[in-house]
């Protein structure tokens, strides 16, 4: 069953797709806080120092805009994972222009935060989901040692977590970025929290839709 947002999304598409501009113009900025979350999260540190993520997001929205027919003529992803796509390339392009041309001796591109260099963020976010006040009590002394689970996992476990808990993506979400079936989502969510479940207790994560 639909949630409320995505039986809006979906008003929305079937609007736009008749012609309505103003339909297609809600459309897209109704994402564009979960956009501007997912740049900040995945923008290289020398970037942020020289442009604003809302910039970014701003970029892929006219984009989108442009782009809009075409998708809606075929569908062939849900449509924040379409959307967030166009956002990450927006997100390459800029950070080929303001970092990439100024160092030439880089010689691979890595525009965007690798996972694990997200695992402080990932710590904090997993900490803050926690329910038990004994863990909220525990939280400075566990941070260190989750760091470390998280550092240990592979980097497709971690990046589950980073689509889920960073950038809030649901389970379908998460399948149609990565590629893979929504069984294999929950199968690496899984497998990456009981690493943390184990470290620190049961109540630290519940499961997604």
């Amino acid at each position: 069953m639909r949630n409320p947002g995505e039986t809006d999304t979906e008003t929305l598409l079937a609007r736009a797709a008749q012609g309505d501009q103003s339909a297609a113009g809600r459309l897209l900025v109704r994402h564009g806080a979960r956009l501007h979350r997912m740049v900040a999260v995945r923008m290289d540190p020398q970037l942020a120092a020289r442009v604003d993520p809302s910039d970014v997001v701003q970029e892929a929205l006219l984009v989108a805009l442009q782009r809009l027919p075409e998708y809606l003529r075929a569908r062939p992803v849900p449509f924040y994972p379409w959307l967030r796509q166009i956002a990450y390339e927006r997100l390459v392009d800029v950070w080929r222009r303001h970092v990439h041309a100024g160092n030439r001796t880089v010689r691979r591109e890595e525009p965007l935060k690798k996972s694990d260099s997200g695992a402080d963020l990932i710590a904090e976010r997993l900490l803050a989901e926690s329910q038990s006040l004994l863990q909220r009590l525990i939280r400075k002394e566990m941070l260190g040692r989750l760091r470390q689970a998280l550092a240990d996992l592979s980097a497709d476990d971690r990046e589950v977590l980073v689509l889920r808990h960073l950038e809030h993506l649901s389970t379908a979400e998460t399948a149609a970025v990565l590629g893979i079936s929504a069984t294999a989502v929950k199968q690496r969510h899984l497998r990456a929290i009981r690493r943390v479940r184990r470290l620190l207790g049961e109540g630290l994560l519940g499961g997604g839709k």
